[in-house]
Order: C-alpha cells, then sequence, then structure tokens
C-alpha cells in the first residue's frame, strides 16, 4: 500500500510527544507576538518617516528565526500544526490500515482522536478502543 507520508505515529508515541508540543507551541506564539509588535512598531516608524534600521529589524530577524527554528521541528518530525492560535496539531498515523491523521488540540490531556487525511478538524472521529 503507497503512503503519503514516510514516517507514521503510534498512539502512544504521539502521546509521548504532547509535553514537547506544549514547550514549542508557546514558544512559537511568543515568537509570533514579539514579531508582530516589531511589524507593529516598524509600521509606525514607517508612517512617520522614521528610520527603521538597526535593533528593531535586528529584533525582527532573530524572532522569525526562532519561528523557523520550531517549525523545522515539526518539519523534521512529520508533524503538522494546523492552528497555532488553537495548538491543532496533526500526526501521520496507520488506524486500521488506512492512513490518517492522529489530532490533538492543546486543551486536550491527550490523543483520542483521529480524522481522514482530506477531512480535517470537522471530521474527526474517536480512536479505537486499544
Amino acid at each position: 500500500m503507497d503512503f503519503q507520508f514516510k514516517r507514521h505515529y503510534t498512539v502512544d508515541e504521539a502521546r509521548e510527544m504532547i509535553p514537547q508540543l506544549r514547550l514549542w507551541l508557546t514558544e512559537l506564539r511568543q515568537h509570533r507576538e514579539k514579531l508582530q509588535r516589531i511589524d507593529d512598531r516598524l509600521g509606525q516608524m514607517l508612517a512617520t518617516g522614521a528610520d527603521s534600521g538597526g535593533t528593531l529589524v535586528n529584533d525582527s530577524i532573530r524572532q522569525l528565526a526562532g519561528i523557523q527554528k520550531y517549525l523545522a521541528y515539526f518539519r523534521e518530525l512529520e508533524i503538522q500544526i494546523k492552528d497555532i492560535d488553537r495548538g491543532l496539531v496533526d500526526f501521520p498515523a496507520v488506524v486500521a490500515g488506512k492512513e490518517v491523521f492522529l489530532c490533538w488540540e492543546e486543551d486536550e490531556e491527550s490523543i483520542e482522536f483521529w480524522h481522514d487525511l482530506d477531512t480535517g478538524f470537522t471530521g474527526r472521529a474517536r480512536l479505537p478502543e486499544a
């Protein structure tokens, strides 16, 4: 059977990653929020014709690099972030011989749901009992 993803997670493997994912999502949001503040400030400076170089631009680049670092972690592991604000994350998996996503949202204690690759969050179904 041909699969779209090279890596597939078991439910246990995905569940073990939850503490790390919480940390990465927090860091991603912090970098994004700092970048937004910097962009707002740069926009104000440009609107008034002020010089926008220097520290502010360097800070912006540092925040972008931080975002890229965490996105690279997800990419390397083939874990997909569907919504940073909600902490919605999908793990490629095989359930009953079918390639699917294990679906986890940050406010959930554990991974209890899956969905087809093309249905997304609205197609979530509870994982079968082990």
